[in-house]
């Protein structure tokens, strides 16, 4: 006779993982937002809006912020 194994499986991820990993995904879609727009309606003329504070430093660092934290949720494991 065949014994039955008992499938004691456990995820690999608990949802405190989720709640860090959504986190980091709501980081990175607002800095590639933030980092849109600034496009000129007529290609001969150029605008500085493209190159200001807010594209060139706080959106590449939100996106940077939350790629961190998506390394953090994964490497993640609650002590239990």
């Amino acid at each position: 006779m065949k014994e039955k194994k008992s499938s004691n499986k456990k995820l690999l991820f608990t949802k405190k993982n989720y709640l860090i990993s959504s986190i980091g995904l709501i980081l990175i879609l607002v800095g590639f937002i933030i980092m849109s727009g600034g496009e000129s309606n007529d290609p001969n003329i150029f605008n500085k809006e493209i190159y200001n504070f807010r594209r060139i430093r706080i959106a590449p660092l939100l996106v940077l912020l939350g790629l961190g934290i998506q390394v953090y949720a994964i490497l993640f494991s609650s002590k239990k």
